[in-house]
């Protein structure tokens, strides 16, 4: 069988019948955008993440944006983001005047090390934005504290670990996303919980921001033709909340295939000396969006040769820090610390990984990994 670096046909093929329905009653009405089913899985998910609201997006960079709107960000503010993470916080400070500044990486969690977004706080800091990154949350309650301490905005990045959940020391347990003043996330295909195109939410539990942040999304508008903001045009269709309202009610059986995929590649790769498995920080689960190793320099770049020379694909989340960036480089601040982070490019390495991932495959690409290394 053809081994794929994510199967986005299996799931669909779970879900054909309700989504066809959906669908047709969608066509019949012509509610394309703002459709009964779009202010139906927003409940949904509120109800699931145990919040009070979730407004639906384009996407989930427009839900960075809007959340950085809704917070109040001012050019020349600086918003505290990991350096080893995917641009896309970087991007929202940056389009809406702000400046990013690099916070090294926890490099066994790849998550954004807290001690490192302190020394980065400087008068003109006003957010900071964990990104929970590969399927586990940051570490949140320093992170919280932190930003008590010096009245920052917490806005989560929650794109690929939706589901996933924080451990408090006091016992208490949130979702990912749900900690902040404000949480986004992405319904990108390829996510968790993925439509069949473009969308993203918006995650609070504050009345205020919820209003401001509904009006943002649909130009500034409190009513229609009245402008009290300016605001941007971002909305989740109508045919894509069809397809999120299918998937929801099967996200922890998306999840549980997850782990259970990744349960089996430890068991094997975790005796292999030259590798470093994902490591499950204590407080938190992790939902395995990605399942990225640690790879010894040297080994890395030969090894994805040779998984792909066998017909096994593999990515690299990501090749070069945000620091390293031709885009970012001249424009962002940094820790001067930064150490995990400009590491991690040149190790990580991430395996197929998605539900319908078999145990024959496994065996496959763990037995071509087991061979490189014994050579």
């Amino acid at each position: 069988m053809e081994i794929r670096m994510v199967d986005l046909q299996g799931p669909y093929e779970r879900i054909r019948d309700e989504v066809a329905e959906g669908v047709r009653e969608v066509v019949a009405s012509s509610a394309y955008i703002d459709g009964p089913a779009v202010g139906a899985f927003a409940r949904e998910l509120a109800t699931r993440l145990g919040v009070r609201h979730v407004i639906p997006c384009g996407n989930g960079t427009d839900a960075l944006t809007l959340a950085l709107m809704a917070v109040g960000l001012k050019a020349g503010d600086e918003v505290i983001v990991p350096a080893f993470a995917y641009a896309a916080a970087a991007e929202a400070v940056l389009l809406l005047g702000g400046v990013p500044v690099m916070a090294d990486v926890d490099e066994a969690t790849f998550n954004i090390d807290p001690e490192s977004a302190r020394r980065c706080v400087t008068p003109r800091t006003r957010a900071i934005i964990p990104v929970h990154l590969f399927g586990q949350t940051c570490a949140m309650e320093p992170i919280l504290d932190l930003a008590r301490e010096y009245g920052l905005s917490v806005v989560e990045d929650n794109a690929q670990s939706l589901g996933a959940v924080y451990a408090f020391a006091d016992g208490r347990r949130r979702y990912a996303g749900t900690m902040g003043c404000i949480g986004c996330t992405s319904f990108f295909p390829t996510k968790i919980l993925g439509c069949m195109g473009d969308g993203g939410a918006l995650i609070t539990d504050d009345d205020h921001l919820a209003g401001r942040l509904r009006m943002l999304a649909r130009h500034g508008q409190a009513e229609r033709y009245r402008h009290e903001v300016v605001g941007i045009n971002s909305r989740l269709d109508t045919l894509q909340a069809v397809v999120l309202r299918a998937k929801l009610p099967r996200l922890d059986e998306y999840i549980g295939a997850r782990r259970a995929a990744a349960s089996r590649y430890a068991r094997r790769l975790g005796a292999i000396g030259a590798l470093h498995v994902p490591h499950e920080a204590p407080y938190t689960t992790h939902v395995y969006h990605q399942y990225t190793l640690r790879v010894e320099p040297g080994c890395r770049d030969r090894l994805r040769e040779r998984l792909a020379a066998q017909g096994i694909p593999t990515a690299v989340y990501y090749p070069l820090s945000l620091t390293q960036q031709p885009a970012y480089a001249r424009v962002c601040a940094s820790d001067g610390r930064l150490e995990a982070a400009l590491r991690l490019p040149q190790c990580v390495l991430s395996l197929p990984m998605h539900t319908e991932l078999t145990e024959r495959q496994q065996e496959r690409i763990v037995a071509a990994i087991e061979r490189f290394f014994e050579e």
